[in-house]
């Protein structure tokens, strides 16, 4: 048995050990992890089960934690559909529409919600791929608030991922994924696919504007770090940009991972959202699955559920890693906590 392959055995008595998940006959499983690199060990057993949640889902993305409620809310972008998953109750509609309200106009692929994250003030952070914005929504009243709409005057095209500074800011990407013509739809305003800044005053900062896909963001623990996917097959890459003490970049980003390979080998899925944890390792999607990389892009492995991986976030007691996987919601648990 090559160091590649998982334990018949170890994973067997982890499958026997699972619980019956919510919604399910009994407990599921998909996929395998490779362990790449011996510091794996230290935050993930390569035998850990990959446990299937929820299906049923057109496209599962953005997943985020609530603490104060014990559940995960992600999104189902083309359906328009904000999720709420608990070891309770397990998969239920938390919010729909969750993006667009009201007729979905031709040309919009994507109308709901996309990449999620929860603020100091306890407000839930979106980006909105239908209404085009990044909105905050009160968790109690479900009311939305637009906090950026446009830039330079123009409408986004449709905002995909978010990730939060410690000072207020937030990061945000807009591809045009949610427009059904991409770059060449009529309704695209902007003549870029960027990346921008909301800083704590309300004003939106261009930060580049020169990716063709700019996807998934993250911010490192020391709040120095932005990091930016590219989901362009032909440039698959991972890009950290430093951030001077405001939080603003302050030069040119290095890249940090390169996926070229993954693609030629037509593994499942592109660099897509990503989460980051207390200790700066990176849990970035790319084709093939979920990785962790060390803070200097070092791989150390891979969770594979077999299908496109979206994004992935910290939950339960912060040792589980939620990850939404095409038409799935997925769990692994960790040795250490995220948070």
């Amino acid at each position: 048995m090559n160091r590649f392959e998982l334990s018949r055995r170890a994973c067997l008595g982890a499958m026997a050990a699972l619980p019956l998940v919510p919604g399910l006959a009994r407990a599921a499983t998909v996929g395998r992890i490779t362990r790449l690199d011996p510091a794996l060990d230290a935050i993930l057993d390569s035998a850990a089960p990959i446990e299937v949640l929820a299906t049923g889902i057109q496209w599962a993305e953005g997943p985020v934690w609530v603490k104060a409620g014990g559940y995960l809310l992600f999104s189902d972008p083309p359906a328009n559909t904000m999720y709420k998953w608990s070891a309770k109750g397990g998969k239920t509609i938390f919010m729909k529409p969750s993006g667009l309200a009201g007729p979905i106009p031709d040309g919009v692929r994507e109308a709901g919600s996309n990449g999620m994250a929860m603020d100091a003030k306890g407000r839930l952070i979106m980006a909105d791929s239908g209404t085009r914005a990044i909105a905050a929504v009160d968790l109690k009243t479900k009311k939305k608030t637009i906090l950026a709409d446009k830039y330079d005057g123009k409408r986004f095209n449709s905002c995909n991922d978010v990730a939060l500074h410690g000072n207020g800011t937030i990061y945000f990407t807009d591809p045009p994924y949610g427009l059904t013509e991409g770059d060449k739809s009529p309704l695209k305003e902007q003549p870029w696919n960027g990346v921008y800044r909301l800083d704590p005053q309300g004003e939106v900062q261009l930060i580049d504007k020169d990716l063709t896909r700019p996807n998934g963001v993250g911010v490192s623990p020391d709040q120095q770090t932005l990091y930016v996917t590219v989901s362009d097959p032909k440039k698959p890459v991972l890009l950290a940009y430093p951030l001077d003490i405001e939080g603003g970049v302050s030069d040119t980003p290095k890249v940090l991972g390169d996926f070229s390979a993954e693609v030629a080998q037509k593994l499942p899925g592109l660099p897509d959202g990503m989460e980051v944890s207390r200790t700066g390792h990176i849990f970035t999607s790319g084709p093939g699955g979920i990785y962790i990389l060390a803070a200097d892009g070092k791989r150390l492995g891979l969770i594979s559920t077999g299908k496109a991986a979206a994004n992935c976030n910290f939950g339960d007691d912060g040792k589980s890693l939620f990850i939404t996987s095409s038409d799935m919601l997925c769990r692994v648990r960790l040795k250490v906590s995220g948070w």
